[in-house]
């Protein structure tokens, strides 16, 4: 068996783990296992090869990480997309909190302003858990 066909098999091994495991990070492994069988392919040595797989195989793993953790710096008008919508109150109850429609369903909403809150229609400016935030337009 040659060395490409090994690199190929090594590549489907990671594949069908990643498929398993589900974290993206096996998959970049094997962008890496598929870098050296291409080397392999062009008539590289053994040593070209393992060094091929492990710079992009690497380099893959530390780009997808630095991807995730801009992704998890992200502010959450980034990513929710509900924030900057607008709903219509029609009444605030006396503990400070309405019920509004927004997409089909009932939310509970409370008021963003320390100011008492006026009927009215309101842009969303936040969630916190199961309400919305919202601000008077």
């Amino acid at each position: 068996m040659n060395d490409s066909t090994v690199w190929w098999l090594v590549t489907g091994v990671l594949v069908a783990a990643e498929l398993m495991s589900g974290t993206f990070y096996l998959l970049m492994l094997a962008i890496g296992a598929l870098a050296a069988a291409l080397a392999a392919h062009l008539g590289a040595g053994l040593t070209t090869q393992l060094v091929t797989a492990a710079v992009v195989g690497g380099l893959a793993v530390v780009l997808w990480r630095q991807k995730s953790l801009r992704r998890e710096t992200q502010g959450p008008t980034e990513l929710h997309l509900d924030i900057g919508e607008t709903v219509q109150v029609n009444t605030w109850d006396a503990d400070g909190t309405a019920q509004v429609k927004h997409r089909g369903a009932n939310w509970t909403a409370v008021c963003s302003s320390s100011t008492t809150p006026a009927p009215g229609p309101h842009r969303i400016q936040a969630i916190q858990g199961s309400r919305l935030v919202l601000e008077k337009i």
